[in-house]
């Protein structure tokens, strides 16, 4: 996964059910992540705010655009001190393009993409599912989309999960940084 100026060159990224995106391995420790990380570009690591008492303390390491001046972050990774990496967020503009099955699901225009995954699920005999904000997604239990806003309009920012410890579904592992209605913060 190599990471470029400009949403329109953005390379793709892998991702694995289960597995991982790109050079993120799902359960590596913090510094296994900067390590890895490091590859696409400089890291910030932080620690998040803990919502939830049955989870152990969680870092978020936040990977930057290489050669790009200050910007957000292009992918946020989260890592259980006790499950180690669990989550990874691709930034609607900045992040790498990953699709799941051929279908593009970072920066989209979450109407379009809407309108696409319907399409897309029909011709190939697959499921979707849709968020409690009405946003669509594979019916795969390790994506689950999130809007962000871009000017006037919502585009995909997908999450990229496992569960993590003491948690039952992604749904209960989000990180609450990533906690929107309609693309803005709820936490």
């Amino acid at each position: 996964m190599t990471l470029r100026i400009g949403v329109a060159e953005r390379d793709e990224g892998s991702y694995s059910p289960g597995v991982g995106v790109g050079p993120l391995r799902f359960g590596m420790t913090v510094d296994e992540v900067v390590e890895a990380a490091g590859i696409l570009g400089p890291t910030k690591v932080g620690d998040c705010a803990r919502h939830h008492a049955i989870f152990s303390p969680t870092w978020k390491v936040e990977v930057h655009r290489r050669g790009v001046a200050p910007s957000p972050p292009a992918v946020t990774a989260y890592v259980s001190r006790v499950a180690g990496l669990f989550c990874v967020a691709a930034d609607a503009v900045h992040g790498p393009q990953v699709a799941y099955g051929g279908l593009p699901l970072v920066g989209r225009d979450m109407s379009e993409l809407d309108s696409d995954a319907f399409a897309y699920a029909e011709a190939r005999d697959m499921r979707f599912r849709y968020t409690p904000e009405g946003y669509p997604g594979p019916e795969d239990a390790g994506v689950v989309m999130r809007g962000q806003p871009v000017g006037q309009v919502l585009r995909s920012r997908p999450l990229f999960m496992v569960t993590r410890d003491g948690a039952n579904t992604e749904w209960d592992s989000m990180p609450p940084e990533e906690y929107r209605v309609n693309g803005r913060p709820t936490a």
